[in-house]
């Protein structure tokens, strides 16, 4: 667990007592939900292929690195995570669709569809 939550956590049970804090520290151990590579929408299909091929990616900014700041992916080093692109037709820029890969070479793939505000981990 990373300092940020136990200091999040402290600050909930010292200002709203310790059901908060409980919560949030169950929170925190949440098993992020899977999705199977062949339910992804095409377009994140397209991504991981790209992925797995090395690229050329269609983003300036795809494969930079990840920073995790929401500590919603599990805690790793600095560079583990690289983040990538899934175009959404229709959009105007990147959009908020992305893979997350996590290794060099990549051995753990992370959907979000929603700008990093959930993920669900990517089962071949």
């Amino acid at each position: 667990m990373t300092f940020r939550f136990l200091r999040l956590a402290l600050l909930l049970l010292l200002c709203c007592g310790g059901a908060h804090a409980r919560d949030f520290l169950d929170w925190s151990r949440q098993e992020i939900p899977q999705v199977a590579a062949k339910a992804l929408p095409p377009e994140a299909r397209d991504t991981l292929a790209l992925i797995r091929q090395g690229g050329p990616f269609p983003h300036r900014r795809d494969g930079i690195t990840f920073q995790n700041r929401e500590g919603r992916l599990p805690e790793a080093q600095r560079g583990f995570y690289r983040e990538y692109t899934v175009t959404t037709p229709g959009s105007r820029d990147r959009g908020a669709r992305r893979i997350v890969t996590g290794g060099r070479p990549p051995s753990v793939f992370y959907y979000s569809d929603d700008h990093y505000r959930s993920f669900r981990r990517i089962q071949d």
